[in-house]
């Protein structure tokens, strides 16, 4: 670890490191741009009123997901929301190149960059870890009923797993502080640390119920695009879309991020019945919109800073 810290202060590797993303983020913004150009925008004829409004809720989503994320760090030490929400946005955009789970990085890296409190490494990486089962936790409903509808033996075992592990996931972060200060993990100094840093059931509650409500804004989102595309009307269909795109997320390591939630939530409705160009279009077109909600989120949250920066001098040039 200590060559890996020493050989990341090095100007060169760092430029590499940086051409290298810049590079993947190129070229996957120029194979989009060539597919795109030989089979058409997927929203050339949507409806405009139907994909502004999932638009919209897209962007409530990444709101909602920002003040759930912020409920779980100490008081006195909460970064402003909208610089989780502009953390979230980023992760979104990487995933265009990035692998999957690369996502974590830049939310760290965009939280300890932007001004406001400041936030231990630990402490926001603790944080990332609970949010991540609070997503799992909150998709448990939704899973639930995509497996219900479900016509398919694989399918309904697949959304009963996620189910199953959403509910583990709600478990182990409510119970979290209690293992903490159990017997032989309180003598370890991890147990102590995790004592003061992970949030309490009340704290978690509420972030859960913030990031379920960010889920459901998405679940909503999906079915109005479904409906703009006229795709399908069914509500389940959009649950059972969002939930194999969510757990497509979940998988330790992809080629890129958006990429496999895209082929994913393809799958799950080609496997529904949906024609198989349909199934693509509409898919690239979902993760598009969130791309494309994040960058705004982000843009919202870089001039929301660069104003308060102008403010800050001219106070103190006054």
């Amino acid at each position: 670890m200590g060559r890996v810290v020493h050989a990341w202060k090095s100007r060169r590797i760092r430029i590499a490191v940086n051409a290298f993303f810049v590079l993947g983020a190129l070229t996957a913004a120029v194979l989009t741009g060539l597919h795109f150009l030989h089979s058409g925008w997927p929203l050339a004829h949507a409806n405009p009123y139907l994909v502004g409004a999932a638009g919209a809720l897209f962007v409530a989503a990444f709101g909602f997901k920002a003040w759930g994320w912020q409920r779980l760090f100490p008081e006195g030490q909460r970064p402003e929301a909208l610089t989780l929400a502009a953390a979230g946005g980023a992760a979104s955009v990487g995933g265009v190149a990035l692998p999957g789970r690369f996502d974590e990085a830049i939310r760290i890296a965009v939280v300890r960059k932007l001004p406001g409190k400041t936030v231990g490494f630990g402490a926001l990486a603790l944080t990332l870890i609970v949010v991540g089962l609070l997503d799992s936790a909150a998709l448990t409903p939704m899973a639930s009923i995509a497996a219900a509808a479900s016509a398919h033996g694989g399918v309904r075992a697949g959304f009963a797993l996620v189910a199953a592990s959403g509910l583990a996931a709600a478990l182990l972060v409510f119970f979290l502080p209690r293992i903490a200060r159990f017997g032989w993990v309180a003598r370890f100094k991890v147990g102590r640390w995790l004592q003061e840093h992970c949030a309490c059931r009340r704290t978690a509650s509420q972030a859960w119920l913030l990031i379920s409500v960010s889920w459901a804004l998405r679940a909503l989102a999906v079915f109005v695009l479904l409906q703009a595309l006229s795709v399908g009307s069914s509500f389940p269909l959009a649950l059972a879309f969002l939930c194999a795109s969510a757990a497509s997320a979940a998988l330790p390591i992809a080629p890129a991020g958006a990429a496999t939630q895209a082929g994913a939530g393809a799958a799950i409705l080609i496997v529904s019945g949906i024609p198989k160009a349909d199934a693509f279009a509409f898919s690239v077109a979902a993760q598009a919109m969130v791309i494309v909600a994040g960058a705004a989120v982000c843009a919202v949250a870089g001039v929301w800073h660069l104003a308060a920066r102008f403010r800050r001098r001219a106070t103190v040039v006054a």
